[in-house]
Parts: structure tokens; sequence; C-alpha cells
């Protein structure tokens, strides 16, 4: 198709692919016609802003925004498609293919729904538009709750996840918070980092906070959990980070439900402008609980053998189960200086031979981010001139930057 005109001129049209080519998402095409049949059309970016205004767009239900990395220099324009096509009532789903986490991070901050990652994983089209179709929840207000902050947010997602152990997955969730939480110094956004290894989390440790029975308490009771409960499970750090430590004792990672993370994830993201989520390293059965819901989900790797048999594994485990890998943004700790040619190289052969994108390099920040996590403090009031911390303060930067801009500009 080349226009937004089904095929069948009998039928209105539900839905449309928009793209500057859509014959370079094949996937999707096929996918579009198994869901809609001929009930479709196809737009390109510029011609989408003028058809919203006509009368046949008045059927549309969701329009399918693809992009690929060649198409990140448009955003401004993706992003006045997204805010007419809300402003009209459409639903906005995100088919991206090697798209950065910031990019994608604005464009959902704009107002998209849904985001699948290309190629699409099988019937991941037709969930998301399912979760789309399902009526919003009502929150009804709490008076007089410490977390209430106005009307509900829907706070961004970031999950970080070590493929090994000791690869510093902690170390990069708890300063990417704190950064995130500091990264104005005026309104800055509200943030809570919740830490999910049940067993061996050590956000409590790495910010000096105590852990509660209430944290317990609340996760083993989530269908009761209201914002008072939560709030009062929550921790207050340097009054700009609100934190939800892991129990006090160590408990099962199967204690807790899907259930019991969703409801803790969405009553953290109705409350908070960013929401980051320390996992454990091992996968268990709400693992794809948090990976579905996360807007990024970092995983943690470094230049060794484990590293990259674990990512393997990972691969395969997710692919077989067909959940979202391309969903995952991997991250290289302690990567080679910018003059390491040799150990920049192996890292190049390292993401090929694994057929995955390394998107982040974090530099070694050597002894002073052990005394930071031994000390109880953030990088940035320890060490504020670590190569480490400044470039999770890039990262934090980059993720919050283009969103609150576009925001304040809506």
């Amino acid at each position: 198709m080349t226009s937004a005109t089904p095929q069948n001129d009998n039928t209105a049209i539900q839905a449309c692919t928009i793209s500057r080519d859509v014959q370079n998402f094949d996937l999707l095409i096929e996918d579009m016609e198994a869901v809609l049949g001929e009930r479709w059309g196809d737009l390109g970016f510029a011609e989408a802003l003028a058809f919203f205004s006509q009368p046949e767009a008045e059927s549309l239900q969701f329009v399918a925004l693809a992009l690929d990395g060649e198409d990140e220099d448009n955003l401004t324009l993706m992003g006045e498609i997204i805010t007419h096509a809300k402003e009209k009532g459409i639903k906005v789903v995100l088919i991206a293919e090697d798209v950065t986490p910031a990019s994608l991070h604005q464009l959902l901050r704009k107002g998209a729904d849904e985001f699948v990652p290309y190629p699409l994983p099988e019937n991941e089209l037709q969930e998301a538009i399912n979760r789309m179709n399902k009526p919003d929840p009502v929150v009804a207000p709490q008076p007089g709750v410490a977390i209430t902050h106005g009307e509900a947010k829907e706070g961004a997602l970031f999950v970080v996840h070590g493929l090994a152990g000791g690869v510093g997955s902690t170390t990069l969730a708890v300063n990417l918070a704190w950064e995130l939480a500091t990264v104005s110094n005026k309104d800055g956004p509200k943030v809570c980092l919740i830490d999910l290894d049940m067993q061996f989390g050590t956000v409590s440790t790495y910010l000096d906070l105590p852990r509660h029975e209430a944290v317990f308490e609340m996760l083993s009771d989530t269908a009761s959990m209201d914002e008072e409960s939560f709030g009062q499970a929550l921790q207050t750090f340097e009054d700009k980070l609100q934190v939800l430590t892991a129990p006090s004792d160590m408990v099962p990672l199967d204690i807790i439900t899907p259930e019991d993370i969703q409801r803790v994830i969405d009553t953290a993201r109705n409350h908070f402008d960013y929401v980051v989520v320390d996992m454990p390293s091992t996968l268990v059965h709400w693992s794809e609980t948090v990976l579905q819901a996360a807007h990024v989900y970092f995983a943690l790797i470094e230049l060794d053998m484990r590293s990259a048999q674990n990512a393997l594994r990972l691969k395969r485990a997710l692919q077989a189960e067909e959940l979202p890998f391309n969903k995952l943004r991997f991250a290289m700790n302690r990567a080679p200086k910018f003059t390491d040619l040799s150990g920049k190289s192996r890292v190049k052969r390292m993401g090929e031979s694994l057929g995955i994108s390394i998107d982040l390099h974090l530099p070694d920040g050597g002894k002073p981010v052990m005394q930071s996590g031994d000390h109880g403090l953030p990088l940035a009031s320890s060490a504020a001139k670590n190569p480490l911390r400044k470039e999770i303060a890039k990262l934090a930067q980059s993720l919050h930057s283009l969103g609150s801009s576009n925001a304040e500009a809506a």
C-alpha cells in the first residue's frame, strides 16, 4: 500500500502504518494484514499530519509509527505526529529497530502508548493492541498520603540486570537513579529506586539505608496495597530519591508473583517520573513482567567469557519463549579506554559473535567505586570527577533532557 486507502474501498480503515518506507518493515506488513486484513493503510511521515484532519481518519483506532536508526534525525516530526494522533484520540504504537534509548524515551514521553521492537516477536503486535484497548485503571485519590503528587503520572521504567556476578548492576542502578533525581536544580523529576533482588540486594548498603519490615509486609499482600502502604515501605535518601530496599530477611524469589510485581510497578509509575529497578541476576517467573513493562532494559556485561556465555544463554532463553529480546540494551562495564584499540576490537568481536549490539560503554571507575558503595554514597557525592560517574551522568541527562523539553513544549 502506498496511501491510507484500504484495498477494499467499501470498508473503513482501522489503522495506518507511518514510516519512511514501509517496505523496510516487511514483517510489520504481514502482522498488520494478519490482524486487520485489508482494513489498514500506509502513510509517509510528511503526509501523516495532513491525513489526521481528513474525514477518513475518523475511523482510525491506532497508528503504527515504524522507525529505524536512519529516522532519528526526524524525531521532531515524529513527535508532532504522535501529538496530533493523541489530539484526535488515536492510539500510537512504536515499531523501532536500532533506535537509541534516548530517542525511544523521548517518543514515549511524547505520548506513544506502546513500544514493540523490530523484528516483531510473534503475536506481539496483537498483544500491544490488546493492551492499548484495555480501559485505564481508575486511581482513587487517597487524602493525606505522603507519596501522592497531584494527578497520576505515567513514569518511565528503567531496568538494570547484571548477567554475571560483580558486573556492577547495582552500582549502575543506584547512580543512575541519583543522577536522574538530581538532573535538574529546579523542579527536578521524582525518582523511585526499587531493589527486586530479594536475597542479595545491596541498594540499602550502597545508600546506607536500613531494611524495613514494611517492605516484606507490603510485598506479601499487594492485593490490599494502597498508596499509603506503598509509601510506608519507601525510604527517602537526601530528600531527593525514594527507595524501596530489599526485605530485611533473605526470602525466596518466588514468594512474590507476577501480579505482585505488576502492582508495585504500576503504583510506582503512577507517582514518579522515573522508576529504576535493580534486578536479581537469576531469571524468575516474574522476570517477564518486568521485561514487558520496561521502557529501557539495561543488560550489564563485562569483557570476559562468563558474560559472553550468559548473554548467549539469555538470548536463547528469551527467543525460545518468544519474549522481546531486542528490548535489551547491552551495557559494557569496565569498558576499554579510548586508546585501547585492542580492547575495543575485542568488544566489537564479542558483539558480532553474539549477534548483539553493545550500546553503552561504561569506563572502569577503579577503587573509588567500591569505596563509594562502602560509604553509602552515590559517586556524585564521593567522587564527582570519576569517569564512571561522568558517563552515568551523561546517560541520565540523555534519558531526561529530550523528554522533559518536549513535555514542556506540549
